[in-house]
């Protein structure tokens, strides 16, 4: 992809690795296990996404976000329920994560992570840093919420259904525009999350009152206007926003996305080199079969 002079624009993959942990947690095998005779089905599942993506792609600029704030977030303290619909990593899962991270640095990649900032969070620093190096960025994750980061030449992959699309593409897919992703969970809710919302509105709802509106801000500014739309239950609704104002913008800042979060990388992510002994250690440590060492070793090279 070019930035109209022709000229390629260097990439920067940013890969939500959370997603693809859980994922190959609840669709591996639970026949891995490593030499202390733990689980280890999240990073075989993992580690071959991991090294389909750098075969497929060979990336020269990519950061792999972990989440590390799970019940420490800057959002728990504005919202004490924030996901606490969610039960805790077992002992099993939380070990893996550990070694998936490892497993990322000993081939050379950034990882970020940090105890008050979601993936989500250091992905959306890591786009807004990117672009100061005149970088476009590959969010690697299906999680729509990460839809609010896209710029005009910024993509989102859903690596697992072999989608991409760029900020055009999202009001197709969710029914709003990129960036009015987080008004509109701020609006209806994300049940994922345990944000609530304002009680009564639906998604539709809350499509149609920004493809109006735009902002939440000039919905909130005019709320008067609203009992004259042509919408179902206009009155109710513009009475809904009223009592519940301040728990939309509330709510608001639990569905942003932090673009200000600190990475400890003042660089523009280029990949490094590779930790032969570190990958060895891990490789032995974790039995990983003849077919994965040889896989990594390449992706090492």
């Amino acid at each position: 992809m070019s930035d109209g002079s022709n000229a390629p624009v260097p990439t920067l993959y940013l890969v939500d690795a959370s997603l693809y942990v859980f994922r190959a947690w609840h669709s591996m095998p639970d026949e891995f296990h490593d030499a202390e005779g733990w689980p280890t089905n999240a990073v075989h599942g993992f580690a071959r996404f991991l090294l389909e993506l750098l075969e497929r792609e060979r990336p020269r600029h990519i950061a792999v976000a972990f989440d590390e704030a799970l019940d420490s977030c800057f959002r728990n303290t504005l919202f004490p329920a924030y996901k606490a619909n969610r039960d805790p990593a077992p002992e099993e899962l939380k070990r893996q994560f550990v070694h998936c991270k490892a497993l990322c640095e000993a081939l050379g990649l950034a990882t970020l992570a940090h105890p008050q900032y979601e993936a989500d969070d250091l992905i959306g620093s890591a786009v807004r840093h990117a672009r100061g190096f005149g970088h476009r960025s590959v969010i690697v994750s299906a999680d729509k919420d990460l839809s609010q980061l896209l710029g005009a030449l910024d993509e989102q992959w859903d690596f697992a259904r072999g989608q991409r699309w760029g900020a055009a593409g999202v009001k197709a897919r969710q029914g709003v525009h990129a960036h009015q992703v987080a008004d509109y969970l701020a609006l209806c809710g994300d049940a994922v999350d345990n944000i609530p919302g304002v009680p009564g509105i639906g998604a539709k709802t809350a499509a149609v009152l920004l493809a109006h509106f735009e902002t939440l801000d000039a919905l909130l500014e005019r709320i008067e206007e609203i009992p004259f739309l042509r919408l179902r239950g206009a009155a109710s609704t513009a009475a809904k926003l009223r009592m519940h104002r301040e728990q939309a913008l509330l709510c608001r800042q639990l569905t942003t996305i932090a673009c200000d979060a600190p990475l400890g990388h003042e660089q523009d992510f280029a990949r490094g080199s590779a930790d032969a002994a570190a990958l060895l250690a891990l490789c032995d440590g974790l039995r990983f079969g003849p077919l994965t060492r040889r896989r990594l070793q390449e992706a090492a090279a």
